[in-house]
């Protein structure tokens, strides 16, 4: 049984990591180049020259930034529950408008199967 994929990844070189409304039109980039849905984009700066934690809701899961400008880095999480989303081209929107690259990503599958029991 698929339940998504989860991207994970660590991003450097990058610039621009405390402007908000880019990182938001990043995100909502990103959102269009899965072919998700876009919900809501929610962000909190942590001051001027600080870093930018984003996420973008989707309908399908979610895609989430933090940054680090002081060291030109960025953690990017993005979670996508259809075969037909395209992670990648996500990710690479967010670096490609970031001015960085990957400096190292994880593609973990999300798969549950049945129930098991609590305790």
């Amino acid at each position: 049984m698929h339940q998504g994929h989860h991207l994970i990844a660590d991003l450097e070189g990058c610039s621009h990591l405390a402007d908000e409304g880019l990182i938001a039109d990043c995100l909502a980039r990103a959102a269009a180049a899965a072919a998700a849905t876009l919900l809501e984009i929610r962000l909190h700066g942590f001051g001027p020259g600080q870093g930018v934690t984003g996420v973008a809701l989707l309908a399908e899961s979610h895609i989430s930034i933090h940054t680090w400008p002081e060291h030109g880095s960025a953690c990017v999480d993005i979670f996508l529950c259809s075969r037909a989303h395209d992670l990648d081209a996500a990710l690479h929107m967010i670096v490609s408008a970031l001015g960085g690259r990957i400096r190292h990503k994880t593609l973990v599958e999300r798969n549950f199967g049945a129930s098991l029991p609590v305790d």
